[in-house]
């Protein structure tokens, strides 16, 4: 059982503070009766819910992983001509948004979806997903600037914290590092080693909780499915 507000949105027809609007002007039936109170509750299997007399069907749900590339941006509109992520998919899927960042450079997982509670439990810090990069930078890093990330930087200011750091190669030039963070704030990894006075050449995000970007190829999606979407949010 889902509010009838809730419903309302994920059909299209508004967002939820306006489709509590829509309920109490009389607009709405449910099963053929005027459902005019807020905190309704309607089975989204075998309810008939219509609204001025028009049965709605609520939008089928989209989880989709994406290779991103580095040059394509995450936002909906862009003034410029670099490439939009909503390029990659299906012209039908316009509705879809990002779950989260990666910065126009970086590349690998991305998850896009319809669904604004998946995306809210897989974003909020409080619900601490992991999520796993590799980074390759100009220089040598040391098992010092490694603990440092995971004991926490100042970054204008705030606070940076890695829950986990390994070194996978290193060398006076170039060195790669893989990095697992939970609480997703801006650039994150790149302001982590430019407090090391360290540049970050590539960056690429392997794992979003336990799903891992594999052998997808860049600038390809897939469906997550059903079993994936529960071993990310258990209680969705």
């Amino acid at each position: 059982m889902v509010r009838l507000q809730k419903y309302l949105a994920e059909a299209g027809v508004a967002s939820r503070r306006a489709s509590e609007e829509v309920i109490t002007a009389g607009r709405v039936t449910v099963n053929g009766r005027v459902a005019s109170q807020l905190g309704a509750k309607v089975d989204p299997q075998h309810d008939r819910v219509a609204v001025d007399g028009r049965v709605l069907a609520p939008k089928r749900r989209l989880y989709i992983a994406v290779n991103k590339p580095p040059g394509v941006v995450c936002t909906r509109g862009t003034e410029d001509d670099r490439k939009r992520i909503a390029e990659l998919l299906p012209r039908e899927w316009t509705e879809l948004f990002t779950v989260g960042r990666l910065d126009c450079q970086s590349e690998g997982l991305i998850f896009l979806t319809n669904d604004g509670d998946f995306c809210l439990k897989l974003t909020h810090p409080r619900y601490g997903i992991p999520r796993i990069y590799v980074a390759w930078v100009e220089g040598r890093v040391t098992p010092e600037m490694l603990k440092n990330f995971t004991e926490g930087v100042l970054s204008a200011g705030e606070k940076l914290q890695a829950r986990r750091a390994r070194l996978i190669s290193a060398n006076n030039s170039n060195s790669v590092v893989e990095l697992e963070l939970t609480e997703g704030k801006n650039r994150e990894v790149r302001r982590l080693f430019e407090t090391q006075k360290l540049t970050v050449r590539r960056l690429q995000r392997i794992q979003i909780g336990p799903i891992k970007l594999g052998q997808l190829p860049l600038g390809k999606w897939r469906a997550l499915s059903a079993p994936e979407i529960k071993s990310l949010i258990p209680a969705l």
